[in-house]
């Protein structure tokens, strides 16, 4: 590879990672949501604020992305068992959703590895989990961004494509 193919090749993925870290951060939305809705209808008194930093958390937990806030990193010490309890859970309440999850699972690591930052012990973790769709293969980067923009789209995060072309 000459130099100017590595710079061209950098200058890509410079700008790549940005927009797949966007689209990883739609998938956590969507479980974001899908998590709450579940919690609240699942214990009769959860108050919604409650439900939402729980949610939170599990997700911030399965992506190894904690929060760094004291009063939510005390949340997650105080609430510990039951994040571990709901994680435990997680690939049989949130089925519907392996595939993204497994997606974007698989590209954060991806672009963690490309910044140097490593994330082996996420995707692991997930594995153990039943979260991580083994046998699925590691999305192209098209293919990831047409998912997140479908899903976006659905759960009313995103314009869909054909609004935005048309308007």
């Amino acid at each position: 590879m000459t130099e100017r193919n590595g710079q061209e090749g950098r200058e890509f993925e410079s700008k790549l990672i940005p927009i797949m870290r966007e689209g990883v951060e739609i998938v956590k939305l969507i479980v974001f949501k899908e998590l709450r809705d579940s919690l609240v209808s699942r214990e009769a008194g959860l108050p919604p604020a409650e439900a939402a930093k729980l949610a939170g958390a599990i997700i911030n937990e399965l992506f190894g992305t904690p929060n760094p806030q004291p009063e939510l990193a005390a949340f997650v010490e105080e609430n510990r068992g039951r994040i571990e309890e709901e994680l435990r859970g997680l690939a049989g309440r949130l089925a519907k959703l392996r595939i993204p999850l497994t997606d974007g699972l698989r590209v954060q690591f991806l672009c963690d590895s490309l910044e140097g930052q490593p994330s082996e012990a996420t995707l692991a973790r997930a594995r153990e989990l039943g979260v991580l769709m083994v046998d699925r293969e590691v999305p192209l980067p098209r293919n990831f961004l047409d998912l997140v923009r479908r899903l976006g789209a659905a759960y009313g995060l995103l314009v869909p494509t054909e609004q935005r072309t048309a308007g």
